[in-house]
């Protein structure tokens, strides 16, 4: 069975998620194959859901993921034994200087733009996380992005809120109540970061705890 099916077993009331979350896997595929990179934002229970995104696909998730023979002459088998292949995912909930000099400074609310702004380039993607869809500076990260040739993928409630304008793919689970929504998101998620390293790292066996 598939991941996708797996979701869907488990869960049957995401079925209406499905083409969106395999159109997200294709995005992201593309844009790992061609040397690019994630970026993720939200608030609160979306800004943690954006640091546990990364931690999945920055090192092995289900998968050993073995470095390369060529790396590994380069390392040294003692170094190279205890790295993993990794996935580029860079959460913006992750500058609490830069956060706190654009609080100080300008305008909170434009912080995540800000870090688009300064560490995107094309062919990135930017994973924006709002249980409401309605989170401005999330629209505002998403909105620059686009200005910058990123692609927008949104992850969301039943109705994807303002933040619809500005992604090219938004994932809406099929429900209003916030923590229902956040429930639904973890999911859908871990599901996207399993197909990712499946299809990269061709099912390796799982990483010894």
């Amino acid at each position: 069975m598939n991941r996708l099916e797996t979701l869907l077993e488990h869960y049957p009331q995401l079925a209406p998620c499905a083409s969106d979350l395999l159109a997200a896997c294709k995005c992201l595929l593309e844009a790992y194959k061609r040397g690019n990179k994630l970026m993720l934002c939200g608030n609160g229970g979306s800004a943690a859901d954006a640091d546990h995104i990364a931690g999945e696909l920055l090192k092995g998730f289900q998968s050993r993921r073995p470095l390369p023979p060529d790396m590994r002459e380069r390392l040294g088998n003692d170094l190279a034994d205890n790295l993993q292949g990794s996935l580029p995912a860079i959460p913006l909930t992750a500058f609490p200087a830069l956060g706190s000099a654009y609080l100080n400074d300008v305008d909170a609310v434009y912080t995540y733009a800000q870090l688009v702004y300064g560490l995107g380039k094309p062919g990135d993607v930017l994973l924006g996380i709002s249980t409401s869809g309605n989170a401005r500076n999330v629209g505002l990260a998403l909105r620059t992005a686009r200005a910058l040739g990123i692609h927008t993928l949104g992850l969301s409630g039943e109705t994807g809120g303002e933040m619809l304008k500005h992604c090219d793919l938004c994932i809406r689970v099929p429900s209003r109540e916030t923590y229902r929504i956040q429930e639904y998101h973890l999911p859908i998620y871990h599901t996207l970061c399993l197909m990712l390293e499946d299809e990269i790292f061709e099912n390796q066996p799982p990483p010894t705890p």
